[in-house]
């Protein structure tokens, strides 16, 4: 996964949340551009909490095992923010 490519996810306006898949199989959603930490070799995504409140956890991801970044529709976008494959 290119760095250009998360990078133009988080600056796209109006925000469009998206979901990051990692080679372990976790899922990490994106739900607001100020939840994720785009740097040199990673990605901190910032998630838990519920209706506006701050996060629970966060989740420091290396840019080499990111496999996937999808775009989030409003079927998905509900449930855990984080969630193993099964």
């Amino acid at each position: 996964m290119t760095m250009d490519t998360l990078r133009m996810r988080l600056s796209r306006r109006p925000f469009e949340p998206f979901r990051v898949g990692t080679s372990s199989g976790q899922r990490y959603d994106v739900r607001h551009p100020e939840n994720a930490i785009l740097y040199k070799s990673g990605l901190i995504v910032a998630y838990g909490g519920t209706n506006g409140s701050l996060p629970e956890s966060y989740a420091d991801i290396a840019l080499l095992h990111i496999t996937a970044v999808e775009k989030l529709t409003a079927g998905r976008a509900r449930g855990i923010h984080r969630r193993k494959r099964r």
